[in-house]
């Protein structure tokens, strides 16, 4: 007998949702959205589940995640019960039912947890460079630049972000092991060959690489609300650039964080203004979207996006300003300003990757991919 949540409407709100009791099951939504078809009611069904409190039925679907929120859904709702919102809302769910430590949900549905664990983490970074830091140094470089690598030596930093990239690898495959089991054991009946994990391991790679799920999202004329041409290829650089700066951070640091002055066409500073322009374009591409709230996708903000926002913004600005003041040869404006950038980074990995919005990113493909392997699956034992 299926488990009844009464008051699973009122817990939703918490994550973003909208009156879903409004929705009188017309049908409209599923009528115009691209993905859905004869097996599946996209997104009626997860709005039928939500009111009617199935969390077991919820928690084993994936549904949500092939939403990418086009929002023509919500256009034409008669009641504007608002299903684009609803399937957002749904995702920030899924994320904290996910995570075995409960962190996310309080990171959701509290604004002290939020600001708090940020100003924590922010904290503990600055205590360790008030007693740890090298000299600030203010001899330059024979290039003219700050030796920023004497005050906060390259190797000590490469540890601790090898300690952050172990916490942050730990939380975010044990939350996802935690969503296997929700997703691909929820049939216990279902018997799934060993075989089928490896023959469609290929597409999570696929679409984690190039948003594929995105272009099925541009099939209705009719939807003329937003140009997702566009929108995907800042998305991509915006996701690139962010995972590209999470590679430089962990794996090749010692290359980056160097007192050597390349010529701006050497391949370090390319990758570097490749980041820092992905993450500027797409920051005040979604920015102006959330202020002048000209896509219906971008109505309605939840705290955590405008977090995420900011602490990217605070991010890539100190980053730049790390690297002008640094090939510039101003010591201690360097000096401070790299404590800043570090205290805003951990943070924000720590909190936004395995806990809050950028742990989509993960949760997409691999919630594509564990539906891949159930329904091939079933199809092999008909």
């Amino acid at each position: 007998m299926a488990k009844i949540n009464p008051d699973f409407a009122k817990e939703l709100k918490e994550y973003g949702a909208l009156d879903l009791n409004a929705c009188y099951n017309c049908g409209t939504c599923t009528a115009v959205c691209s993905l859905s078809d004869e097996d599946n009611s996209f997104p009626r069904k997860m709005i039928r589940l939500s009111v009617l409190g199935l969390e077991d039925e919820l928690q084993s679907s994936v549904d949500p995640w092939l939403c990418y929120y086009c929002g023509e859904c919500s256009e034409t709702c008669p009641q504007q019960t608002n299903p684009g919102e609803l399937m957002m809302s749904l995702r920030r769910y899924l994320t904290s039912k996910y995570d075995w430590t409960g962190l996310a949900r309080k990171l959701y549905t509290s604004k002290v947890w939020e600001f708090g664990t940020i100003l924590f983490l922010a904290a503990v970074i600055l205590v360790l460079f008030i007693f740890f830091h090298g000299p600030m140094t203010t001899v330059l470089t024979a290039d003219g630049g700050v030796q920023l690598n004497t005050f906060a030596p390259w190797k000590q930093i490469e540890i601790g972000d090898w300690i952050m990239a172990g916490l942050l690898s730990f939380f975010l495959l044990t939350n996802i092991f935690n969503m296997y089991l929700k997703i691909v054991k929820s049939d216990k009946s279902l018997k799934i060959p060993i075989k089928i994990y490896f023959t469609e391991l290929w597409k999570p790679i696929f679409h984690a690489a190039t948003q594929w799920q995105f272009s099925k999202c541009d099939q209705h004329e009719s939807n003329k609300s937003i140009n997702f041409s566009t929108y995907w290829i800042i998305h991509f650089l915006l996701m690139t650039s962010y995972a590209l700066m999470l590679i430089i951070i962990v794996v090749f640091l010692g290359w980056f964080q160097t007192d050597n002055i390349y010529e701006w066409w050497h391949p370090q500073r390319i990758l570097g203004y490749y980041c820092t322009f992905g993450l500027t374009v797409g920051l005040i591409y979604f920015a102006y979207s959330r202020i002048k709230k000209n896509q219906e996708k971008s109505k309605y903000s939840h705290i955590t996006d405008w977090t995420f926002l900011v602490l990217l913004f605070l991010t890539t600005i100190t980053g730049i300003l790390v690297h002008i003041f640094r090939i510039y040869g101003m010591p201690y404006a360097t000096y401070y300003i790299y404590v800043i950038h570090i205290m805003i980074l951990f943070p924000m990995l720590m909190i936004e990757v395995p806990f809050s919005k950028w742990s989509h990113l993960a949760y997409r493909p691999v919630a594509i991919y564990f539906s891949n392997v159930v329904n091939a699956a079933r199809k092999q034992s008909k």
